[in-house]
């Protein structure tokens, strides 16, 4: 692990200590199921995100597969259109999970939801995908979210 990822990482689980359980939506978690969704910090709902910084998302799940990858896709979706929505690390191996990943075993899976100071104030809806070898869903989740200055 780079000292960049080992950062992250570690700035992702000092985010389990003071993260808020969010409400969610699964939007096809075909290889998976979600327990909790997690984002620090956030202190109402839907979250307050402010440009320029940088959030904990914490998705506990359960796989339903053998999987020896994953990939994280992340989109902010916007009057029903699809933007993507860029986050420093795609492979969910590199973001708390252990690979390969084992049938009928629980994962927490870290990442930072970085806001750019350049995104317009705005409710949207984030979906986020940890996609197994096969392109499908280990989790598919949206939850809503503001972001402010």
């Amino acid at each position: 692990m780079d000292i960049r990822t080992g950062f992250i990482v570690l700035f992702c689980f000092m985010g389990f200590t003071c993260a808020e359980p969010v409400k969610f939506a699964d939007c096809g978690s075909s290889s998976g199921k979600v327990s909790t969704v997690d984002i620090s910090p956030c202190a109402t709902q839907p979250c307050q995100l402010h440009r320029g910084e940088s959030y904990s998302v914490n998705v506990t799940f359960n796989s339903a597969v053998l999987s020896q990858t994953s990939k994280a896709v992340v989109h902010g979706i916007i009057a029903g259109v699809p933007i993507p929505f860029p986050i420093p690390i795609e492979d969910g191996c590199k973001s708390g999970i252990q690979c390969p990943i084992q049938k009928q075993q629980k994962y927490h899976y870290v990442n930072l939801l970085p806001v750019k100071s350049e995104y317009p104030a705005i409710k949207l809806v984030v979906e986020w995908e940890l996609r197994d070898d096969n392109k499908e869903d280990l989790f598919c989740i949206r939850f809503p979210v503001q972001i402010v200055s």
